[in-house]
């Protein structure tokens, strides 16, 4: 399963060889180190109109994307507990393979949160787990689309579309301007969004490995160990943000 792609999803944009993404990558790499130079003698760009219209759509983008993982896993009977990839030209099928390229897409059109950062001078929001999280995401999801477009995998996908539909509306007020500040108080809750998300992604990875699923267990092995790590980082990024900072 690890050496034969999905043939329904090879031919689909990125997907065929790892070559693109790992570009893209590399480019994202060298926005990162050399865009904070090349705006050291700029002033900030606003990017407010660009801002709202980029976060609504990301909001959007998100909304559909949990409806189609939902509906779809409702209507094709997913099992939560184990559920293996559905490799049919069934019209569920591809319907699942459909959402999870777009998820995967996603990924790709979220590296301009980094790029929007750099062009308003907001260096300091691109951490370490930032650009971890950003480029991690970009690489997992496509092996996912590659090799199991589906199964097990609608959940995380699930989840995370939900999130990401408070994420992006959370970024889209703050995009308004310092007046909505006093509505934004809820930013703390959205980082315990987050750190649940990952705790229940890590319980469903997990749990198949101690049981028969026909579903690959080295997917779910790198899942759960990838979720460790982002559990990790962002138990670290509450503590600073909000326990030491009140300190």
């Amino acid at each position: 399963l690890f050496c034969f792609s999905d043939p329904r999803t090879d031919p689909w944009p990125l997907v065929h060889s790892p070559l693109p993404v790992t570009l893209l990558f590399v480019f994202y790499l060298f926005v990162v180190a050399l865009g904070p130079f090349y705006m050291r003698q700029r002033k900030p760009l606003k990017l407010r109109g660009l801002l709202i219209g980029y976060n609504l759509a990301m909001m959007t983008l998100s909304g559909y994307m949990f409806y189609e993982f939902l509906v779809t896993s409702v209507l094709d009977n997913y099992s939560y507990l184990c559920q293996p990839v559905d490799y049919s030209q069934s019209e569920l099928g591809m319907r699942m393979a459909r959402v999870c390229w777009w998820f995967f897409f996603s990924k790709v059109i979220e590296l301009l949160d980094t790029v929007f950062f750099i062009l308003r001078k907001k260096q300091e929001q691109v951490t370490f787990l930032h650009v971890y999280h950003h480029g991690t995401m970009l690489f997992n999801w496509w092996s996912g689309v590659k090799y199991v477009p589906g199964g097990q995998a609608f959940f995380i996908g699930m989840l995370n579309s939900f999130v990401h539909i408070f994420m992006y509306g959370y970024y889209a007020l703050a995009s308004l301007g310092p007046q909505m500040h006093r509505y934004l108080w809820w930013k703390r809750y959205l980082t315990i969004m987050q750190l649940c998300q990952f705790v229940a992604i890590a319980a469903h990875s997990s749990y198949n490995l101690f049981t028969e699923c026909p579903f690959p267990d080295g997917f779910n092995t790198a899942v759960f160990l990838y979720i460790l790590s982002l559990i990790a980082l962002f138990l670290h990024f509450y503590y600073r943000t909000y326990t030491r900072g009140k300190q």
